[in-house]
């Protein structure tokens, strides 16, 4: 039998990373481990470097510009665009306007893990500098590799 779930304006949990913060708006709980789905808001600002996830991810622009460098090629993308990045592709996005809203959707349960622990680790507000020396530990426990960062 399907569960139906409903996750409403404003409802999900909300994780904090260093360059904008991760609404789990639906978890791989409610899909039978299938797929999730984020909103991401991210401010202008400084992003995480090229890093290459072990999952395949697509992002879908809600509101805002962002630039979106896959595998050496950055994509501009606004309101009704999307990309998908196959799992392994280096990967990053810079904020063209004040801010950003994206929905990512992923396969399987492993990006909610990697930012809940991303969320739990690295308090928020905490300084680039600072955030970088802690994400080193996150990413190697989740089989993403990171670029040097250098914030």
């Amino acid at each position: 039998m399907t569960t139906i779930y409903l996750s409403g304006a404003g409802e999900g949990a909300e994780l904090d990373s260093p360059d904008a913060t991760v609404t789990v708006k639906v978890g791989a709980e409610h899909t039978g481990g299938a797929y999730e789905l984020f909103e991401i808001d991210a401010p202008r600002g400084p992003t995480v470097p090229p890093h290459r996830t072990p999952w395949l991810v697509t992002h879908y622009v809600l509101h805002g510009r962002m630039g979106v460098f896959v595998d050496g090629e950055i994509h501009d993308l606004g309101p009704g665009s999307s990309v998908t990045i196959p799992a392994g592709t280096p990967h990053t996005f810079t904020v063209h306007t004040p801010s950003v809203r994206f929905l990512a959707l992923s396969t399987g349960e492993a990006m909610s893990r990697f930012f809940r622990d991303v969320h739990e680790t690295v308090p928020r507000g905490t300084p680039l500098e600072k955030a970088a020396e802690l994400l080193g530990e996150v990413v190697a426990r989740h089989g993403v590799t990171l670029a040097e960062w250098s914030p």
